[in-house]
Parts: structure tokens; sequence; C-alpha cells
């Protein structure tokens, strides 16, 4: 059977889509690039504009002044720290709810499902989850960070509907062979789960990692806050003496950051925040490469499949 040959019409098609498509990947790669020459110019330099794809004055001072900070540094921990507790955590939590959700001999399973639906439409507000936090005693802790994290329906479900499709006789033979359900569960289970683990995996990382309102908003040391909620204080500075007084409430992560630390030549308070947007960003960046050959196929099998 032959190749069939392109028609007239299926270029044109060909050349529209993949304009379109070239044009809405430089329309979310440009803000990145230009991010990222100023991160690498000189800042007093960068102040007279015309910088778009490429630094006009390299240096990499922007970064050394950024990482001498030990606010920043400190925030990084805090950030890798919470992600990595808070993804795996919430996958292998998320995956057990999952399972038992999965199984048709569950008593009571549509109402639980039920339970946990109904809950996720309806929300207190942020009083209500203030007073909660204060009451469990996580409020200005590590683990407010991570307890409330951990738990996500919609990630259930999709996974739910991934182990559904798992086929049932699988499961059987093993328990015949006398395997427990955790036993099931992990040596069945999980090792044709990877996609949909993959994908939610990737969910929670990403959506943890650039949580700022939770350090914004129930942290009060500085020590504790995310990267997240430190970037989110930069830009809020609006201006440099905002941004360099060491004048005032001391609490302030980036009232602490005084003329002193700006001496460095071409450091400026937008260089730097230019600067720390490329930091936040490029962990994201590394990992999502190997997680991409699961993505797709987990999303699809796991919220399309019935």
């Amino acid at each position: 059977m032959g190749v069939r040959r392109l028609t007239p019409a299926d270029k044109l098609y060909m050349t529209l889509n993949y304009s379109v498509l070239l044009l809405f990947c430089a329309t979310a790669l440009y803000p990145f690039i230009y991010f990222l020459a100023l991160s690498f110019n000189d800042g007093y330099d960068a102040m007279k504009g015309g910088i778009y794809f490429f630094p006009r004055v390299f240096t990499l001072e922007n970064y050394a002044k950024a990482f001498s900070n030990p606010l920043i540094l400190n925030s990084f921990y805090i950030s890798i720290s919470r992600t990595l507790i808070v993804t795996v955590g919430s996958v292998f939590l998320t995956a057990l709810l999952a399972y038992a959700l999965s199984r048709k001999g569950l008593p009571g399973r549509k109402y639980i499902v039920f339970f946990f639906f109904f809950t996720t439409l309806f929300s207190g507000g942020l009083i209500p989850t203030f007073i909660l936090y204060r009451q469990l005693h996580i409020l200005d802790t590590f683990w407010v960070l991570v307890l409330p994290s951990l738990y996500s329906f919609f990630n259930a479900i999709i996974m739910k509907t991934f182990f559904d499709g798992i086929p049932e006789g699988l499961a059987e033979s093993a328990r015949i062979d006398g395997a427990s359900e955790l036993s099931v569960f992990a040596r069945i289970v999980l090792p044709l789960s990877m996609p949909v683990l993959a994908t939610i995996a990737l969910f929670v990382g990403v959506g943890v990692w650039n949580d700022w309102f939770t350090g914004q908003f129930f942290i009060q040391n500085e020590k504790l806050q995310p990267a997240a909620t430190f970037l989110n204080k930069m830009i809020s500075e609006a201006s440099f003496q905002s941004m360099t007084s060491s004048s005032g409430n001391s609490g302030s992560a980036i009232q602490n950051m005084t003329q002193s630390q700006l001496e460095l030549r071409g450091v400026t308070p937008e260089a730097l925040r230019m600067t720390f947007v490329i930091i936040i960003t490029t962990p994201i960046i590394c990992v999502y490469p190997f997680l991409q050959k699961y993505f797709v196929k987990g999303v699809l099998v796991g919220s399309l499949k019935e």
C-alpha cells in the first residue's frame, strides 16, 4: 500500500497549523528570554531600555549578589524541602485513596466518594482556614507549608479512573497466590501506573513550588518563607527606597537588603527581581523534561478513559 501524497490543501493546513503553534510557542517563551537577558545584563545599563533577546552589557554580578543573600538561599532550602516532601507524600497518599475508591468491594464506596466530592465544592474562606490552622498549632511552622497541600480530590479522581482501567484479573491472580491488598497495590498497581503518578507529581510539584499565598498569610517568620513568597515580596516593592531602606520594620525580607548589599556595580533592585524570577523558574524547567514523556499519556488515560 503506497504512501498517500499530500494535496495542496493538506500542505496549506500543515503550514497554517505549524505557524500558529510556533506563534503560540514564541509568545509563551519570549517573557522568559526577556527576563533571562535582563538578569545577565548590567542593571544600570538595563534602565536605558532596548534589551529584547540578548544582554547588552554582560555580567554575572546579579547572580552573585542574589546567591550571597542568606534569605534567598534559605527560601530555596525551604521551597526545595517542601516540594520534595509534599510531592512524595501527596502522590503516595493520593494513590492509596484512589486505589481504595477504585475497589468495587469497598463498603460504602458511593457515600465516601460523595463526601469527598461535596466537601471539595465549598471552602470556608481565609478566616476559617486561619482559625483552623491556629487550633491545629501549625501557624508559623514548617508544617503549615506541608500538611494542607497533601490532599487533592481532583488528583484522586484522576488516579482512580486510571486504576479502574487496570485489568482486574491481574489483582485477582495475585490474591489467589496469597498477596494482600497492599502487595497488590505496591507490586502490580503502582508499577503499571507510572504515567499517572508522574503526571500527578508534576501537578503537585509545580503547584507547591509556585505557591506564595501560604507563606504570605500563614507564616511570619521570614526564615520559614518559601522562595515564591520571597519573590512576591520583591515584585511588590514599588521603589528602590522601599527595597534598600534599613529603617522601619526589620521583619521585611526585602528591607533587610540594604544599600551596602547592593554595592556591586551594575546591581539594581529591578535586575535582582529578574534574576530571582529566572532562579525560581529554572528548577521546574529542568525537571519537566524527565516527566514530559508520561504527562500526556497520564492526563488522557487518567481523565478521559471513561
